[in-house]
């Protein structure tokens, strides 16, 4: 018998159905998938494991199921006890913006309970960090998050904020709505890359509110925004961190109006103490930032 079709009939039997096994599988795998492959286990076994509507296992099944449980059950603690004589590592995905201003003191806490901690980091943005955690690339990522995660990726919010316009200190603009109520907002805009979430959230407010507002300026990270910005190179975008310390000569416009952006991180199956330690590091780091998680 194929391994992997019993592995989807172990999920659709645990789950009560295809539906919900598509769901909780801990990698991506799609409904007309794992269908086609029971079926083709059942085709190889020539019996029904499962009545479909309403599910309910047949005799074949619930025998199957009883023999094949045990194995996949214990496949996490069996994982653990290898992991506990072995080299704690973690592979985690992120932004540039979070690797640089955000992950060194994460780490730094995470190394004080793992001092022999293998890490490897990698650069990307939402879409590619769920196809990598998919792909068993990466084990953790930290990025914004935006709608359902795909199949099998479980998630966890770590800090709610909003967006804010930064301008200089001497600058006469008190709120956003004097630059929505221009006809033509003059001042150049200075963001992080499109493809970073808080500049994409962003461009989805500005076009709600009937805004025309482009970026005249893309650099690498928040702080940079801040620093074009005292150096009087235009407005920038960026966020409500209530206990964040910012480049001198600027202040920040919060943006209410604005949906909040959520940070969080996600996953594929079981986490491990290592990405429990990381996970840990990240909240404390979103409280001490003052943002609410």
């Amino acid at each position: 018998m194929n391994i992997h079709h019993l592995e989807l009939f172990y999920y659709v039997a645990r789950h009560g159905g295809v539906t919900e096994a598509a769901r909780r599988m801990p990698y991506g795998i799609q409904q007309p998938a794992i269908s086609a492959q029971v079926i083709q286990l059942e085709e190889h076994l020539g019996v029904t494991l499962f009545h479909r509507r309403p599910f309910a296992l047949t005799r074949p099944g619930e025998e199957l199921y009883a023999f094949i449980r045990p194995f996949f059950e214990g496949l996490d603690d069996l994982a653990d006890r290898l992991r506990g004589s072995a080299v704690e590592r973690v592979r985690i995905g992120a932004s540039e913006v979070v690797q640089r201003d955000h992950l060194p003191e994460v780490l730094q806490r995470v190394r004080e309970q793992f001092p022999d901690l293998k890490l490897n980091l990698r650069e990307g943005y939402r879409p590619q960090l769920e196809a990598w955690l998919l792909a068993q690339e990466i084990d953790l990522a930290i990025t914004m998050l935006e709608g359902r995660p795909q199949g099998g990726i479980k998630s966890e919010p770590l800090i709610r904020l909003h967006l804010a316009l930064i301008v200089p200190d001497d600058s006469p603009i008190r709120s956003a709505a004097e630059l929505w109520e221009q006809d033509r907002i003059e001042h150049p805009l200075i963001t992080l890359p499109a493809e970073e979430g808080i500049s994409r959230h962003f461009q989805q407010g500005l076009a709600r509110l009937g805004v025309d507002w482009f970026t005249s300026l893309e650099v690498s990270g928040l702080r940079l925004v801040e620093t074009y910005v005292a150096n009087g190179h235009g407005i920038g975008l960026g966020l409500d961190v209530p206990r964040m310390q910012r480049v001198p000569g600027v202040r920040a416009i919060p943006l209410p109006e604005f949906p909040e952006i959520v940070v969080g991180a996600l996953w594929v199956g079981r986490r491990t103490s290592v990405m429990d330690s990381v996970v840990k590091a990240c909240h404390d780091r979103a409280k001490a930032l003052g943002g609410s998680a």
